[in-house]
């Protein structure tokens, strides 16, 4: 940090082509200053300025000295305040990787209301369903609805249960089945992140039974499924949190009650930090003070 200032100290004396000038600026007396630029000098083996009772000029040496070091400590100065920043809670740049479904129908609030109370803090957000690994893709954190993650080098933090229901237009004879396996294979709409088939593992409380879903139709998006399903298009599985609109207009009815899917989680993903940055906490904890009470109200 003593060359970066020396070099500071340098830039500034060339500026203001006064060494008491620079010294006032950088609160350092008029002496230190000729100190720091005579050592400075002595390394390099060249003489920076040239000095008269009236001005300081830069010599050709001087000059071309600072074109080549003054970029370098902008981008220093520069990387020294983004690391400074990304250490605050109310400031810095956040990416975040939410779920579609989930990022349409609740993130858009939440992220308003903590811009409320957090304007410098800048957001990218993308969308997908998929897992990510969260160090080569360079997200602070991931908003995910899955079971507990097998990376070992990722960190994640439960935050509630995410219900899931079966679900099919009323009227048609998909809604009226009585047990699992009265469902017919193609009328089985599945939900998969890569668009492929989906087993659905059904208990209810004393057997089991499993579903291959997506022979006919699969999709990776939970609200194209809800759509086809209201159509009459067949059964799908799908967390309540999407389906609260069409079972609360009747679009939609919950099929075979008594049969539920193992549980789900909603989840943040973090990279390996040993601990997490003010502002990804900041946002974790007020992320789930408000989706908390969303989840549970469906």
């Amino acid at each position: 940090m003593n060359e970066l200032k020396a070099l500071k100290t340098f830039l500034l004396v060339a500026e203001k082509r006064s060494f008491a000038q620079a010294a006032r600026e950088m609160d350092m007396t008029p002496a230190s200053v000729t100190r720091t630029i005579a050592a400075l000098e002595e390394t390099l083996g060249v003489q920076l300025f040239v000095r008269t009772t009236r001005q300081v000029s830069l010599t050709g040496d001087g000059a071309l000295f600072a074109s080549r070091v003054a970029p370098a400590v902008r981008a220093l100065d520069a990387a020294r305040t983004e690391m400074t920043d990304a250490n605050k809670a109310d400031e810095g740049r956040l990416r975040i990787n939410a779920p579609m479904s989930l990022g349409r129908r609740v993130l858009p609030q939440i992220l308003c209301d903590f811009r409320d109370l957090h304007p410098r803090i800048t957001f990218e957000i993308r969308q997908t369903d998929r897992l990510l690994d969260m160090v080569e893709e360079d997200f602070d954190l991931a908003i995910r609805i899955s079971e507990a993650p097998s990376d070992k080098f990722t960190i994640w933090r439960k935050i509630c249960p995410v219900e899931r229901l079966l679900v099919a237009a009323p009227g048609t004879s998909h809604a009226r089945v009585e047990h699992p396996s009265d469902l017919p294979p193609d009328a089985c709409l599945a939900y998969s992140a890569d668009s492929r088939r989906e087993s659905w593992q059904l208990s209810d409380g004393n057997a089991s039974v499993t579903i291959s879903a997506g022979r006919s139709i699969s999709a990776n998006n939970g609200e194209l499924l809800a759509r086809m399903a209201a159509s009459g298009a067949g059964v799908t599985l799908l967390p309540a949190f999407i389906l609260a609109e069409y079972l609360h207009s009747g679009r939609l009815v919950q099929v075979l009650p008594d049969w539920a899917p193992p549980q789900l989680w909603l989840t943040l993903y973090y990279p390996p930090y040993q601990q997490l940055p003010p502002r990804i906490a900041a946002f974790s904890d007020f992320f789930e003070g408000r989706i908390r009470p969303m989840m549970t109200a469906l």
